[in-house]
């Protein structure tokens, strides 16, 4: 079996997929960059602000599109020293260590200025996982309806920190490593779940007791996001604010809430999804490819020396389809339970 890839090689391969893109005149209005090393990602955004604002680009595309930057042009040498006033650079602040709304409002307001300069208006936000609730959910609408002529590139190390409603709307190029990382919470519940599969084929009343173990962790998930984004909210800072900015903060902590539930619920089953492959991965004797935490590997191994491999594989596809109806307004604890009796186990 061949040798894992470099993060150098992913980081190549990643830029060649988005320069072929940009050669076929498919420019994005909003990148979500990911990987394990945020100066790579950095590079990589510089690049691509270089290359759309280049004055002599060294290669060009379909219709004349530039796919390089020379790296020597004013606008080039500006990018990379960061100070054109055309590309906006936004990190988490110093003493809090997260991206707040009044910076995210700054740059949307720089966002909605003409080019001074440039071709492209550019803003990267270097960390972009760390942007709070109100300014994530300020920025939407600037994501969803970008001002002519901008391109928006976030850059994150930890997406799971994201709101699903910024992830489903930038294209994604991932330059990590390949590991699959889960949180403690994540990684306790696939614990139980595989334990809980190990001994023998569930029956009916096994199968709802794993279905019993997912809906209780959800439950606790979701009053815990519902604590601590109440807690942050500005209702309870200002509780004698006027009545129509209080139903307007009551409107936004409920939109949040949601958001960040069905984020959270998103690491649990792909989660799953990770150790349901590790299965599939011991009925082809491919152990050594495994993705996910080495201490599911007994389980796993348990569980799939009663499969074939297409039973396996199986159980992918039909988990991957019980991810996707959850995007749609089908009963959740519905989903949950007909997903879990389609396994094999």
């Amino acid at each position: 079996m061949s040798a894992e890839p470099s993060n150098e090689t992913r980081a190549q391969s990643a830029a060649e997929l988005l320069r072929r893109s940009l050669g076929r005149g498919r420019l994005a209005h909003a990148y979500l960059f990911l990987g394990d090393d945020l100066g790579v990602l950095e590079d990589a955004a510089r690049k691509l602000a270089q290359t759309l604002n280049c004055l002599r680009p060294t290669t060009r595309g379909e219709n004349g599109v530039p796919v390089d930057a020379c790296g020597d042009c004013n606008n080039c040498r500006r990018i990379a020293s960061r100070n054109h006033p055309d590309v906006v650079w936004i990190r988490p602040e110093m003493k809090s260590r997260v991206i707040s709304v009044a910076q995210t409002r700054d740059v949307i307001d720089r966002m909605n200025l003409k080019t001074t300069e440039a071709a492209h208006k550019i803003a990267v936000f270097a960390g972009a996982d760390r942007m709070n609730t109100s300014a994530a959910n300020a920025f939407l609408k600037t994501l969803e309806e970008p001002p002519a002529g901008s391109v928006l590139i976030l850059l994150s190390t930890e997406p799971d920190r994201l709101l699903e409603t910024i992830l489903s709307r930038c294209q994604r190029l991932s330059f990590a490593s390949g590991s699959v990382r889960v949180d403690d919470a994540v990684a306790g519940w696939v614990g139980q779940f595989a334990d809980l599969a190990k001994p023998a084929s569930p029956d009916l009343m096994g199968r709802y007791r794993l279905l019993g173990s997912l809906l209780n962790t959800l439950a606790k998930t979701k009053e815990s996001i519902e604590e601590t984004l109440t807690a942050q909210s500005p209702l309870m800072r200002y509780p004698d604010a006027e009545a129509d900015q209080r139903d307007r903060w009551e409107d936004e902590l409920t939109a949040a809430i949601e958001a960040e539930y069905r984020r959270r619920r998103g690491d649990f089953l792909a989660g799953l999804q990770a150790w349901l492959r590790d299965v599939w991965l011991h009925t082809l004797g491919a152990a050594e490819g495994l993705a996910f935490l080495p201490r599911f590997a007994v389980p796993a191994a348990a569980v799939a020396r009663r499969l074939a491999p297409a039973d396996a594989r199986a159980n992918l596809e039909a988990w991957e389809s019980t991810q996707r109806l959850l995007h749609t307004n089908a009963q959740e604890a519905l989903v949950l339970e007909v997903g879990l009796l389609k396994l094999k186990l």
